[in-house]
This record gives C-alpha cells, sequence and structure tokens, in this order.
C-alpha cells in the first residue's frame, strides 16, 4: 500500500469538467468528504449531449455546503487557465474535462484535437508554471484498441488505436510522462473502463438504450450480441480517483543522477466482464421494477443484433491489480445494483 503524501483538507483543487458525468460526482465526494477543501471546476458547457443535464448536475453541486466556484471556459484557453493557476495556487489537479465518444470522433476530429490535445497541453503547461503536489488525469480503456490479450494491463503495448479518441487518450499519457520526466511534474494516469451510472452521458448505450425502450423503439445489440465491456460503477471510478490523489509519485533520482519521472498509471474497472446481451437484459429488468417500463414490456420485440460499429472493439476487460496492491481498491459494484441505481434516478430525473 501506498503512503498518502498530498492532503487535500483545507487545500485548492482544480477539477475540469466539472459539469460532467465524472466530474460531477467527484466534485460531491470531495465537498462532502474533505474537511475546508475549496473545489474550482471548470466546463465549457458544450451540447455535445443536452446541456441541461449538465445544468443539472452543476445545480446539485451548488446546493452542497461546500466552497465550489465554477467557471465556464475551455482548458484549451491559455489567458483562462494561467489566470486560475495564478489566482488560486491549486495544491491538485485533476483533469477530466475532454471531448468524449469513440463514435463522435469519426465525424467531429477536430474537436477532439482542441479539448484533448491542445487542452490537455495547456493543463501541463500550467503545472510547469504554477506547481502541483499531483496531476490526476483521465485516460481511457479505449487505448488497448484491438489487443487480443486480456484481462488488459498497463504493461500491454498500446500502439494500435482504432479511434482518433484512443489516439488522444494516449497521447495525452505520453505527453503527461514527458512533463513528468522534464520538469519533474507528480502525475497518474487513470484508464477507465465504461463507467455507468445515475446523471450519466446520454450518448453511453444503458442511457441511450433507456431513452429508446422508453420510446417504444428498438435498441441495437452490437457485434450480434457478442460484445463484452467491463462495466464500472461511478462511485467506484470516483473512489479510485480520490485514493490516488492523495499518494503523489515521488520525485526521485536514477542511477544516472537524472531525475526519475514521478510518473503512474491505473487501469480502473471491475474486472468482470459482462455480456452486452446479459447487461441490456438486467437494465430492462430495472426499468420494470422502477415503472419505467410496464411489467409486460416484450424486450424481443425490441431489440436486434447488428454488426460492429467503426472504431468499436469486441472485448474491454481490465486487470486493476495494480490499483488493488497500491490503494487497497478494487471496483465491487455489480451490475444488477449499478443498474438499479441507475433506473431510480432516471425515473427520479424524467418523472
Amino acid at each position: 500500500m501506498l503512503e498518502r503524501n498530498v492532503a487535500l483538507n483545507n487545500k485548492t483543487v482544480l477539477v475540469t469538467g466539472t459539469a460532467g458525468f465524472i466530474g460531477a460526482h467527484l466534485v460531491k465526494r470531495l465537498i462532502e468528504d474533505v474537511p475546508g477543501i475549496r473545489v474550482v471546476g471548470v466546463d465549457n458547457l458544450n451540447d455535445y449531449y443536452d446541456p441541461a443535464l449538465k445544468t443539472y448536475r452543476l445545480e446539485q453541486l451548488n446546493r452542497l455546503n461546500g466552497s465550489f466556484t465554477f467557471v465556464r471556459g475551455s482548458i484549451a484557453d491559455q489567458q483562462l487557465m494561467e489566470s486560475l493557476f495564478e489566482q488560486y495556487r491549486f495544491s491538485a489537479a485533476v483533469n477530466l474535462a475532454a471531448q468524449a465518444g469513440v463514435r463522435y470522433s469519426i465525424d467531429h476530429p477536430d474537436v477532439y484535437i482542441e479539448s484533448n490535445i491542445q487542452g490537455f497541453f495547456r493543463i501541463l503547461e500550467c503545472c510547469r508554471r504554477f506547481p502541483v503536489e499531483h496531476l490526476v488525469y483521465a485516460s481511457s480503456s479505449s487505448v488497448y484498441g484491438g489487443n487480443k490479450k486480456v484481462p488488459f494491463s498497463t504493461d500491454d503495448k498500446v500502439d494500435n488505436p482504432v479511434s482518433l479518441y484512443a489516439a488522444t487518450k494516449k497521447s495525452n499519457e505520453l505527453m503527461a510522462h514527458a512533463y513528468a520526466k522534464l520538469y519533474s511534474i507528480p502525475c497518474t494516469g487513470l484508464r477507465f473502463f465504461t463507467v455507468y451510472g445515475p446523471a450519466g452521458r446520454p450518448d453511453m448505450f444503458y442511457f441511450s438504450a433507456t431513452d429508446r425502450l422508453r420510446r417504444g423503439e428498438s435498441v441495437s445489440i452490437f457485434n450480434y450480441g457478442h460484445c463484452q465491456r467491463d462495466f464500472t460503477y461511478v462511485d467506484d471510478i470516483v473512489e479510485g480517483i480520490v485514493r490516488v490523489l492523495q499518494s503523489a509519485p515521488e520525485r526521485k533520482t536514477g542511477e544516472d543522477g537524472l531525475p526519475v519521472p514521478p510518473y503512474r498509471l491505473y487501469n480502473i474497472g471491475g474486472g468482470q466482464p459482462e455480456n452486452l446481451l446479459d447487461f441490456v437484459t438486467v437494465l430492462q429488468e430495472e426499468l420494470v421494477r422502477a415503472g419505467i417500463l410496464p411489467a409486460d414490456y416484450d424486450f424481443a420485440a425490441h431489440s436486434r443484433l447488428v454488426p460492429m460499429q467503426p472504431g468499436d472493439v469486441p472485448v474491454t476487460f481490465a486487470d486493476s491489480s495494480a490499483l488493488e496492491r497500491d490503494f487497497g481498491f478494487t471496483p465491487k459494484t455489480g451490475i444488477r445494483e449499478g443498474l438499479r441505481r441507475f433506473a431510480e434516478w432516471y425515473k427520479a430525473y424524467y418523472g
């Protein structure tokens, strides 16, 4: 187990992508659990999906009894980011801001370069000029591309991305390693595996499937039902981020007298890939239980098996043993429990 060397109590922390799915859950957890913490959140509130959901998440954060400051803007905005780092002198930073989505990157590549490459570069530059104790940033299981070896390990080569989104996330890891080496910035990258849960992203399968089923439309099951995903509940992702954030890689000097990059990389995934058909079956059952679908709903009549989509992969499967070794934590929330919480939230949100 690694020792905690970053104290968050009474400190100011930057969280980018604050109005996003994981960002909002993380800020809530930090404010509720860390005494005296001040969180500054940045988000551009783009319209990749319904901005009303992002506004809803921010409203939930503003109701907390804590010090939360929201700034609307892009992390690629040099003047904005430098002014924030200079003003607040952040003790730590968590970069969750990114243009997400594999399929969207096929038709909108420019957005990914601006946010995921230029934006992350701006974060790194600010951490160089205004040093932080720890920079934690979101990578993705997408970097594993078409790797055949499972489970996916951070020791595996990830040189064959199958989407621009995956390529930008791999680029983030390389950029962070370079800045850790050159400027001794403690950096930790986290490869998230298919995150789901309440107030999630409407473009994710479980959310969009719920929308379609509620409207009486059909759901497409890709790869003819043979896809497997390592679904990870959002609270488990947040737990991992909080633990990692408090243990920065130490600055050390190697045998050659040169700095050893204070850099780490972890998977955060459930380690139990679920067949997509099984996942949809549980989703349907929980939607019926929550009263979103009628008890006699004919799911078979509202599903169809279709081929794989461009940029998709047949399986994701996390080896999170390093996370358990260093932090004593492995995601535990099963899909039944996680989808039940989502269905209950969906019912309350949409009525």
